[in-house]
């Protein structure tokens, strides 16, 4: 139907450990790759005891280096918590070593509280709105060096690593269209905004050296098993997880609870049914359904999907559903 990728936060599942969580990311990875997934994205958060992807240009390589074709980035880096330069060379050294595979996404939130982005940086001076300067600057640095040129990021310059600019607002719609990058929507947690940023960033595209047209890709959560009920059952891991984050005790992937929702207080089960509304919990079909009408309203270039799922085996089978009928 369209392109298809995928978002790993390497979940850390309750009684499990980072350990075990990465080396079923690189496994996941593999099986991906056979299932006709075109991207394997991994994001930045930091001081969340259920992720384990903090050090994301670490686990990009070994992901790139357990596979063979699929490409590989971040969707994403965290642009705030960062210099420009130091990201320039961590992705220009991953295009070096796995040439024509990398992708470097870019947010501007901290992925993390604000206790959090103040031990990454040390202090809080970087603004986050200067997001579109710093993005401006990183593609600088991928640029051919000029004469002259006194900072070089080595490795680096002249690789032209693909941007993509990731957003939960209208803010990243509108850096994305101005300055002619990919635009990814983070629909499958804020989707609130996800139509008008849609509008916005086909509205006032403007092509560039890397994009001529624009180019969308949407979030979308899938909980896909044998039946209904088991994959409503899978489902609930992640939704304890949501509910634990925004009451501020964020957890490990909690195991799946039976009849969850229906445990919730109405406010509670207000919101999850809000951010969670770009999803699809069920059978081959259910999913099926779900992905089809999604895609039909939205109209993307690309879906990329996400899976909060406690047992890894489930996990997978829920990626290869989800492959299955994308593939038509």
């Amino acid at each position: 139907m369209i392109p298809f990728s995928l978002l790993d936060l390497s979940p850390v599942p309750q009684g499990s450990d980072v350990s075990q969580a990465l080396r079923n990311t690189l496994d996941l990875a593999r099986k991906t790759e056979a299932w006709g997934y075109g991207r394997f994205w991994l994001a930045e958060h930091h001081s969340m005891p259920g992720i384990a992807s903090a050090a994301t240009a670490v686990v990009i390589g070994q992901v790139a280096a357990a596979t063979s074709r699929i490409r590989v980035g971040a969707g994403g880096i965290m642009l705030p918590n960062h210099s420009p330069l130091v990201v320039a060379e961590q992705f220009g050294t991953l295009e070096a070593l796995f040439p024509g595979r990398i992708d470097l996404g870019l947010g501007r939130a901290p992925g993390s509280d604000q206790a959090t982005a103040r031990a990454l940086r040390r202090n809080l001076a970087s603004d986050p709105e200067e997001f579109p300067q710093d993005v401006i600057e990183l593609m600088r640095y991928f640029a051919p060096a000029e004469p002259g040129q006194r900072v070089m990021a080595v490795p680096g310059a002249g690789l032209r690593v693909p941007l993509w600019i990731l957003g939960s607002s209208l803010f990243g719609a509108q850096v994305a269209a101005a300055l002619g990058l990919p635009f990814a929507f983070a629909s499958h947690f804020a989707p609130a905004a996800m139509m008008d940023a849609i509008a916005i960033y086909r509205d006032r595209f403007r092509p560039s050296a890397q994009l001529q047209r624009p180019y969308v890709m949407l979030g979308f959560n899938v909980f896909a098993a044998e039946t209904d009920a088991e994959a409503q059952l899978l489902a609930s891991s992640m939704q304890q997880a949501f509910v634990n984050l925004r009451t501020g005790m964020p957890t490990q992937l909690p195991p799946p609870v039976a009849g969850y929702l229906q445990s919730l207080p109405p406010p509670a089960r207000a919101m999850l049914d809000e951010v969670l509304s770009c999803t699809a919990i069920g059978s081959a079909a259910t999913t099926a359904a779900a992905l089809r009408a999604f895609i039909a309203r939205t109209r993307p270039d690309e879906l990329i999907l996400t899976s909060q799922v406690f047992d890894h085996t489930a996990r997978l089978r829920s990626f290869q559903i989800a492959a299955e009928i994308l593939k038509g």
